[in-house]
């Protein structure tokens, strides 16, 4: 969903939906986490982050680049290179999935558990 302004958004949750779409989307976190220690090419970056296909990660980079999180660079070499890199205003978002992965190994298990009583009814 696309807002034109967070006037838009009348609940608490709805404001933070447009902001989990920015980088929270499927694949947009991992690739902006193999970004966040240098520029990297697009068969690295499919490589780092899984069973993503071709196509879904260019409609990503292209959605990540459109929001100024990612600068592509076009290298006049031969043969002719494209880079991804974190742009400012993706570094900044990058403390932020450092307190999400630390949350994430302090409560894994946690989760797992959680998921576990659920499968078996309870």
């Amino acid at each position: 969903m696309m807002y034109t302004s967070m006037k838009d958004a009348d609940t608490p949750c709805m404001e933070l939906t447009p902001v989990l779409d920015v980088f929270a989307a499927r694949w947009k976190a991992e690739i902006l986490w193999h970004l966040r220690a240098r520029p990297r090419r697009f068969n690295e970056l499919r490589r780092l982050v899984g069973p993503v296909s071709q196509k879904m990660l260019t409609t990503q980079l292209r959605a990540l680049e459109r929001d100024g999180l990612v600068q592509r660079e076009v290298l006049v070499r031969s043969p002719i290179r494209v880079e991804y890199s974190s742009t400012p205003l993706a570094i900044s978002i990058h403390p932020l999935l450092e307190s999400v992965y630390q949350w994430w190994k302090r409560r894994w298990k946690d989760v797992e558990r959680a998921r576990q009583r659920y499968e078996r009814g309870g």
